[in-house]
């Protein structure tokens, strides 16, 4: 007895599958759209609907980017490290390097857009019998990265509502505990946003792109405009040239260690990756979206920094002012008690919305690692729910995540300040894994996709290996040094991600090596079957080429 199956042949579909390994084909009992059949050809069944399109990606990832509060946030590194000048010069050069990195992650993306994004890539690209370590590695990275996402953007988001509240009233005192709480708060609200169907996720962030944008544009306009000071905008020689170095470090150095803000403003747009399984037409709307999200960044990012630069006045009491808020003393600065606290309120509307990108893409990835059984408690984080078809018990786990380390503020600044480059950091160097794994154990048997760099795959992925390869370290260090460092100044970046790899590393070496093999195929599959006929099965969209099998019982 045997039944006819439609076996899916990943080198037809323009993808690199896990297959590839294993020399196993993927089958399937019915007719399948084209974006089927590349989820399928990559191991993985269709479990979520396919509402997301490439504006609604573009959306998520855009959200998350957040630029104005992104960059709010991170004041402190890019102008208190190094000033206007310093600033400017860090935004072009560090963002020009990244969108190496952005191209190199959206090849990858067309040629496995699975919700597992990266971590898959590393498997299937690693050296043989190395997929499983390799995709161990850039999965605990690249969670690292995600989970940290919600917890530093609504004590952010948190720190700028009571600052408000403080400069609306001058009696109000701002304490650590209320900023939790309202952390708490957030993050709850933002769970039951985001737990909902993919169709009213996909709507809500194309809001949340559009308020950010329009607060941005705001931002540009108003800061030279409705300046108080007189002259209102400075001198563009002290802008361009003027280095102010904030650190103990040689001024180049502190150039270097200024590409943070940039960096961690700019780690976003890796959301369509994991949102591929949701996305139709995903393996070239999706690295479309995030090309658009790393080049739309890059400019809208570059305005932002110049209104910046040509409006400050006073860079100490920006980013270590009476406040603690660096954006709410820029604006206050700028613009006056009303204008200004007007403005830090627009700016916290955006803010929210970045939170609602992070929680997203991170339950995603959450998702997309306990299908595959490698973090504790997969069994339950897997579930999709029946009813919105998203995977709401990863939204929770993400959250809660997020409030344990919020308690890292009640240690000091610096434990808290640590997230936002532990989050940078560990994003950055899971997504440079896969694309040196392709550069250098691959090469030339890498499977491209639809949309792919052509002959300047190599060159822009080696140039974007060396970047990750150089500023890594230098984020990593303090701002100060010798007998001015202590418990409250040093960066425990290094510690805290260096602590949660070694963790999982040894759980790797003890237990974890022994079952966990990467990624795990869910679809029927077979090795040996003998093809009775060929044909080309033709969706709505595209036509893809599939073979009718028998299978041999």
């Amino acid at each position: 007895m045997s039944d006819l199956k439609h076996t899916v042949d990943e080198g037809r579909l323009h993808v690199t599958s896990i297959f590839r390994k294993t020399g196993d084909h993927a089958v399937l009992d019915h007719d399948a759209d084209a974006d089927e059949q590349v989820l399928v050809a990559l191991g993985y069944k269709q479990e979520m609907k396919r509402d997301f399109s490439i504006f609604s990606s573009f959306s998520v990832s855009f959200s998350i980017l957040g630029l104005l509060p992104s960059i709010a946030s991170t004041l402190t590194y890019n102008l208190g490290y190094s000033g206007p000048a310093g600033a400017i010069w860090g935004w072009i050069v560090a963002g020009f390097f990244i969108q190496f990195v952005v191209l190199s992650m959206a090849e990858l993306c067309s040629s496995m857009p699975t919700a597992g994004g990266l971590y898959y890539a590393s498997a299937v690209l690693a050296p043989e019998g190395w997929g499983p370590f390799c995709s161990w590695i850039t999965g605990w990275s690249n969670f690292l990265g995600q989970v940290t996402g919600p917890c530093s953007v609504n004590y952010a988001l948190a720190s700028m509502i009571l600052t408000a509240a403080e400069i609306a009233n001058p009696e109000f005192s701002m304490q650590t505990y209320q900023v939790y709480l309202l952390v708490l708060g957030l993050l709850i609200f933002e769970g039951l946003l985001t737990m909902n169907a993919t169709k009213f996720i996909g709507h809500l962030n194309l809001l949340g792109t559009a308020a950010n944008i329009i607060v941005l544009v705001i931002f540009v306009i108003w800061l030279p405009v409705g300046s108080i000071n007189t002259p209102k905008t400075n001198d563009s020689h002290y802008v361009w040239t003027q280095l102010v170095n904030g650190t103990e470090w040689p001024t180049g150095f502190a150039f270097l260690m200024g590409f943070l803000s940039v960096i961690w403003t700019m780690s976003g747009y890796d959301a369509p990756f994991h949102l591929s399984e949701e996305c139709s037409n995903a393996n070239i709307a999706s690295p479309r979206a995030i090309v658009m999200t790393g080049q739309l960044g890059l400019y809208l990012g570059f305005a932002c920094i110049l209104a910046i630069a040509y409006t400050v006045t006073d860079i100490l009491d920006v980013v270590d002012g009476r406040y603690g808020q660096p954006m709410g003393s820029l604006c206050l600065q700028v613009l006056g008690q009303k204008a200004g606290l007007a403005m830090f309120c627009l700016n916290i509307i955006a803010q929210f919305f970045v939170g609602q990108g992070c929680t997203v893409a991170s339950s995603r990835v959450v998702f997309a690692y306990s299908r595959d059984g490698a973090l504790p408690g997969s069994r339950w984080l897997k579930m999709i729910n029946k009813k919105t078809k998203t995977p709401v018990n990863s939204v929770w786990f993400v959250l809660i995540i997020g409030a344990l380390l919020s308690l890292l503020m009640f240690a000091s600044p610096v434990a808290i300040g640590a997230v936002f480059s532990l989050g940078a950091i560990a994003q950055y160097i899971a997504f440079i894994i896969p694309v040196a794994l392709k550069l250098f154990v691959v090469g030339d048997k890498f499977r491209p996709g639809p949309w792919n760099l052509g002959r300047w795959s190599k060159p822009v992925g080696a140039v974007a290996v060396a970047w990750v390869a150089l500023i890594i370290p230098v984020l990593c260090f303090p701002a100060v040094k010798g007998q001015d460092l202590n418990s409250l100044t040093m960066n425990y970046t290094c510690l805290i991600y260096g602590g949660v790899m070694s963790l999982s590393l040894i759980w790797y070496a003890i237990d974890a090596r022994k079952w966990f093999k990467g990624p795990r195929i869910n679809v029927d599959h077979l090795i040996h079957a003998q093809v009775v006929e060929s044909v080309t099965m033709i969706s709505d969209d595209d036509a893809v080429p599939a073979e009718i099998v028998e299978k041999t019982e």
